[in-house]
């Protein structure tokens, strides 16, 4: 028996695993298949999540996780002493595994320094600091970021069963949403239909315009409880939308927690969205979804990024950019203009 583990037909049976994912929501719910598949292939063993705060309720009552854990890099483990306290805590649950789901100079610094044997991953960002590598290719975008992140389980010879997204429902979430729900009329067999026009960056938003029409068309014709979901920092533009929307649309832009949005995002018959992490939620929760993608990288493509549900669709314009300035795009961000309100009109009618 090695210090790690022992071997079970052909792999390391890793005691502890401690999988890591330090950025944004969406990427952490596309990151969640690797939690069955590694819980398939180590039923017994201690599985730890490492990510931020503001991805605790998309890992928090994952039946496969064994505990989250937080890393506050503005809070409490903000510079120096706060990092070496944190690395120090990690040291003494002794890992055999770490999983690193996207390489980052941190996360890589992080398995590292808390002394864990093995560390998998890929092979950028102080990639040396990893023992076991696989060439980044992800700024291609050959395939789906669900799919790079299964490709680190295979090379340590893990072969998962599927690639299904999971995020469980809040309990808390759930009254909330229902109340609210509740004081605005909308009853159990109302046809909702949540809208977000929020994003990152301006190179993924979809004209606000387009957002109303949408809203009133589909309020219009089925008679559609119309929700407007946006985060706080894209409050603003929320509220412009939903205050154009004829229908009384209800307005939950800066308003819900991650658990309120998986609760509202479950009790929706459709999601409209940007191409931010609200699409990979109504995927984990079943509902359909049309994302509206700009940019013409291959890296941040429907290919990689799009929704991942049977019935889902991803409207991409090719408007012949050979390079994507994103945000300082000199074109007006035609890519997006290009996508009309018609044309997602037609997919919506396709999923109603």
């Amino acid at each position: 028996m090695s210090k790690i583990g022992y071997r079970v037909s052909g792999i390391v049976n890793y005691k502890k695993i401690l999988i890591v994912r330090l950025d944004k929501i969406g990427d952490v719910v596309l990151s969640t298949p690797v939690i069955k598949a590694l819980r398939d292939a180590y039923p017994k063993s201690r599985i730890s999540f490492l990510t931020g705060p503001n991805c605790r309720q998309i890992l928090e009552g994952n039946p496969y996780l064994d505990e989250v854990i937080i890393y506050d890099k503005k809070e409490r483990e903000r510079g120096i002493i706060g990092n070496l306290k944190f690395i120090s805590r990690l040291r003494k649950i002794k890992f055999d595994l770490a999983v690193i789901l996207h390489p980052t100079n941190r996360s890589h610094l992080i398995a590292f320094l808390a002394g864990i044997p093995e560390r998998v991953g890929y092979d950028k960002k102080m990639g040396i600091l990893l023992t076991k590598n696989i060439p980044h290719l992800k700024q291609l975008g050959l395939k789906h970021e669900v799919d790079y992140t299964l490709d680190i389980l295979r090379h340590i010879g893990i072969e998962p069963k599927e690639r299904r997204l999971y995020m469980p429902i809040n309990d808390d979430s759930e009254l909330r949403v229902s109340d609210i729900f509740a004081k605005c009329g909308i009853k159990e067999d109302d046809l909702v239909i949540a809208l977000n026009p929020g994003a990152s960056c301006p190179s993924k938003r979809w004209g606000p315009e387009n957002y109303i029409k949408v809203g009133n068309d589909l309020a219009g014709r089925y008679g559609a409880r119309i929700v407007v979901i946006c985060g706080s920092l894209d409050k603003s533009l929320g509220d412009n939308v939903a205050r154009f929307i004829s229908a009384r649309a209800i307005n939950l832009s800066g308003r819900t927690t991650v658990g309120d949005l998986a609760s509202v995002l479950k009790r929706s018959r459709l999601l409209i969205s940007n191409d931010s992490g609200p699409v990979h939620i109504a995927c984990a929760v079943g509902t359909p979804v049309i994302a509206i993608f700009g940019r013409s990288d291959r890296g941040l493509s429907p290919e990689r990024w799009g929704p991942t549900g049977a019935d889902d669709v991803a409207l991409h314009k090719d408007v012949g950019c050979a390079v994507c300035l994103a945000h300082d795009c000199e074109i007006g961000f035609k890519c997006l203009k290009a996508i009309t309100v018609d044309e997602v009109l037609q997919a919506a009618a396709k999923i109603l």
